[in-house]
Order: C-alpha cells, then sequence, then structure tokens
C-alpha cells in the first residue's frame, strides 16, 4: 500500500480561520491524505492567513520560510483574507506554489494536482470578492473541550478602518437547521462547549444567493438560531463569540439571561469611547447606545463577564480624544479590553484620513488601555473569590495541574486530578494565582459528578 501523502496546517487570526482550517484539513482526509503537525514536516503545506494587521502579513512570510526549511520540496498553499487581498503579492512570495482567494478556499483539493515547483510563481485562483454568494460552514475539532463553529460569513457594514468586506465578501450565512446538525456533529465527538462565530455574527440570517441584484429578506435571525441551539440536550454550553453592540438586542440579552445553555458572557466591540472617532471609524452606534447595552446585561446578569475591542491611535484621535476613550472605559461595567493599535490598510477610506497619529504615541496609548484591561480584569476575578461557579476542565501546560473557565469566564488554576479533563464541575474560587490572568480555585468534590 503506498504511503499517504501528508498535509500541515497553520492558522493565523481569528476563531473563524480556525474553524475553516479544520473544515480544510477535514477535506484532505477524506481524499486519503495524512494530516500531520506543521512541526513535522509535510508534502504540503496550508497557512490561512489574516490581515487584520500589517504584523499578519509579515507574519505569512515568516511561516512559508519556516515550512520550506522543514521540507525544501514541499508544496506550499496560501489562503485566507492576506490571499484575498493580495493573491499577486503572495504569488511572489518564494516558495509559494498556489494562492486561493475566498471563493476558492474550499475547492483547494481541485487544484493540488496541478502544481510544480518549475513553474516559479505561484498559481493564483482569486476571484472578485463581489461574486461571493455561497456559504461554506465549517467548524473547528481535535480539541475535545471547546469548538468553534461557524453560522455567518461576509460584512455589509462599511468602517473605515476594515479590510474584512474586501477579503471576505457580502453577509451570508448558514441556515438554521444545518447549524443544529453541525452542532449535533460536533456534539458527537464529546465536545462539551461550542463558540458561534461569524464575521458579523449578529447579523446572521442573510441568503446566500443575488436575485436581480436584490437579496432575499432573512428567514431567520440570531435570536432564532440561538433559541433553537438553546433546546440541544447534547452540547452542555454554548458561547457567542463577538457580536456589534447594536446588534445586540434586548431581546438576546434576555434570553442568554435565562438560557439553560449560553454562558453569561459577551464580547461586544466598541473601537472608541470617544463619538467623534466612532462616527469617523463609521460604526453604527455612539458610546450611549454601547453603555445602555452593557447596563442591560449587567441589570439582568450581574456576574456576566463582558469584554469589549478597542482600537487605539486611529486617525485624527487626539490626546483629550484618548483620555476620552480611556475615562469612559474606566467607568463603564466591562471586565477586559481588546486593544489594537491602528495599522492603515491599503483601500480603505481611513488610510487616506488626516490626523495620523504618531507610532510612538499609537503605542503609548495601546501600553495604558492594556494596564486598565488589567486592571479591570482582576477586579472582576476579585468579585468572585470565596463563591462556587461551575468550570469546564482543560489541559494544562503543567502536568501537574488543569485549568479552565467558570461559566461567565473567569479562568481557575487548581492541582490536576485524573478523569477531570472535559468535565463540567463547581469549584471554589479561593484567590488570585499568581499567574496574572487567572484564579487559584479548589474542587467541589460533594457536588462533582
Amino acid at each position: 500500500m503506498a504511503t499517504p501523502r501528508t498535509v500541515a496546517f497553520h492558522t493565523l487570526g481569528c476563531k473563524l480561520n480556525f474553524s475553516e482550517t479544520s473544515a480544510l484539513s477535514r477535506l484532505f482526509e477524506g481524499s486519503g491524505y495524512l494530516p500531520v503537525k506543521f512541526e513535522e514536516g509535510a508534502d504540503i503545506y496550508v497557512l490561512n492567513t489574516c490581515s487584520v494587521t500589517e504584523q499578519a502579513d509579515k507574519e505569512c512570510k515568516k511561516i512559508v520560510r519556516q515550512a520550506l526549511r522543514k521540507q525544501p520540496d514541499a508544496f506550499v498553499v496560501v489562503t485566507g483574507c492576506y490571499a484575498q487581498l493580495k493573491p499577486e503579492e503572495i504569488a511572489d512570495i518564494p516558495g509559494v506554489d498556489l494562492v486561493l482567494g475566498a471563493g476558492e478556499k474550499f475547492r483547494v483539493l481541485d487544484y493540488i494536482d496541478d502544481l510544480s515547483k518549475a513553474q516559479g510563481k505561484g498559481m493564483v485562483r482569486a476571484g472578485e470578492v463581489r461574486e461571493l454568494n455561497t456559504f461554506n460552514a465549517s467548524f473547528s475539532f481535535g480539541d475535545r473541550t471547546r469548538s468553534f463553529l461557524k453560522v455567518q460569513d461576509g460584512c455589509d457594514y462599511k468602517c473605515s478602518f476594515c479590510t474584512i468586506p474586501l477579503a471576505r465578501g457580502a453577509s451570508r450565512s448558514d441556515t438554521v437547521e444545518s447549524v443544529v446538525a453541525n452542532a449535533r456533529e460536533i456534539a458527537a465527538m464529546s465536545t462539551r462547549e461550542i463558540v458561534l462565530t461569524g464575521v458579523n455574527l449578529g447579523d446572521f440570517g442573510n441568503g446566500t444567493e443575488v436575485i436581480e441584484g436584490v437579496r432575499p429578506k432573512k428567514e431567520a435571525l440570531f435570536i432564532d438560531l440561538i433559541r433553537e441551539l438553546d433546546r440541544l440536550d447534547e452540547v452542555a454550553r454554548f458561547r457567542i463569540s463577538s457580536i456589534e453592540p447594536n446588534l445586540l438586542t434586548d431581546e438576546i440579552i434576555g434570553f442568554v439571561a435565562g438560557s439553560r445553555r449560553f454562558m453569561p458572557h459577551f464580547h461586544v466591540p466598541l473601537q472608541s469611547g470617544n463619538d467623534k472617532q466612532l462616527r469617523d471609524m463609521r460604526r453604527r452606534y455612539r458610546r450611549d447606545l454601547y453603555a445602555e447595552r452593557v447596563a442591560t446585561i449587567k441589570r439582568l446578569m450581574p456576574q456576566a463577564c463582558i469584554g469589549c475591542d478597542v482600537i487605539v491611535g486611529f486617525p485624527g484621535e487626539t490626546e483629550a480624544d484618548f483620555m476620552e476613550t480611556y475615562r469612559f472605559l474606566q467607568e463603564l461595567d466591562v471586565s477586559y479590553l481588546h486593544v489594537f493599535t491602528y495599522s492603515e490598510r491599503a483601500n480603505t477610506p481611513a488610510a487616506e484620513m488626516p490626523g495620523i497619529v504618531p507610532h510612538e504615541e499609537r503605542k503609548r496609548r495601546n501600553q495604558a488601555l492594556r494596564g486598565l484591561s488589567e486592571m479591570k480584569r482582576r477586579a472582576f476575578y476579585r468579585q468572585h473569590v470565596n463563591t462556587i461557579r461551575p468550570v469546564l476542565f482543560e489541559q494544562h501546560k503543567d502536568p501537574a495541574l488543569m485549568s479552565g473557565f467558570t461559566d461567565n469566564y473567569v479562568k481557575v488554576i487548581l492541582p490536576f486530578e485524573a478523569g477531570m479533563i472535559n468535565t463540567i464541575a463547581p469549584v471554589m474560587i479561593s484567590d488570585l494565582a499568581p499567574e496574572a490572568e487567572a484564579c487559584a480555585a479548589e474542587l467541589q468534590h460533594a457536588f462533582a459528578g
């Protein structure tokens, strides 16, 4: 019997990319390829890229070099957002053999047999993103504890700093029936938690076919989807990965508050606490609406965890503007921040805006908000000392320990106990752990099961 060809994957960027990489791996495995770890060396390397920041672009080139050092004769395939935005540029990277755009990503097996190391420049297959009108379902696997399930793709919003609509096309979604079927398949793998992911998750329900230039009316909304998923006895936990504040309705918040399976954890992008920046960013809300959403969550779920995305150094952001954002976040009852330093992206309106913030100043503002985030996370964790919360246990890098997240996303670390990994059991949170982003905890054996 012939030895199967091997394939290795490397993923850059968001949870959505990880779910799609898993789907690509299943495609290869279904055609007789043997997936291996990136470090082991492979016949084919597939790099799934991101292009949210300039650093992600540089990372792509570095990973290609690393792959070819492992296996100089390997074929290198690059796909993902960066591949859709700059296919010719990637094709010129030494060693890249195939570049696939967003519409071609899941047809990768159609092109593999045509690859040749003698061709010089990489083959490019990247169609126009505006022609994308199909949805490819995907979910991550391999980690029995948690899976990322893609239910929506693309975005109709036109935020002035963002390249995602250029890389992924218009908003489109899976059907409720298909998502439920995928959730059941994930549960059959003994996965305990499913994280719903998408580019603009709250916009779930958009159709995937364009008829005479008009996309069909939504047949189901995000609230309809989560209601159906909440009925699945096979899945212990669901999380909502990220949802725009203008799409996070009182109905959704109220549903999660009374849900059996959706965790009291929201990640809601803010981007700026200054209305001038929000207007220039072309965001679809102002800070008062964001504050209302946070207040509603905390009124219905006082112990809920709320994460927040913020961009610093956007064009025109003065020191006074930044301090307004800082003070707004300081007073806001959120639990942690994801802080991004603005970077210019080609073909976006923001790249042409006046008032460029010096890079050193961007870095300083980033560090200031990261410090605020750490203070907020610790304050949120301290609220839970001497309380009991359910935890889904995971492997820790130290074999003497195990870790996990409570329902409301407090990370805990405690001594390893056999048989507890991938189970849910209550713990008593005892103190902040020496490790900055976790709490020490004790398993409550009387309630474990």
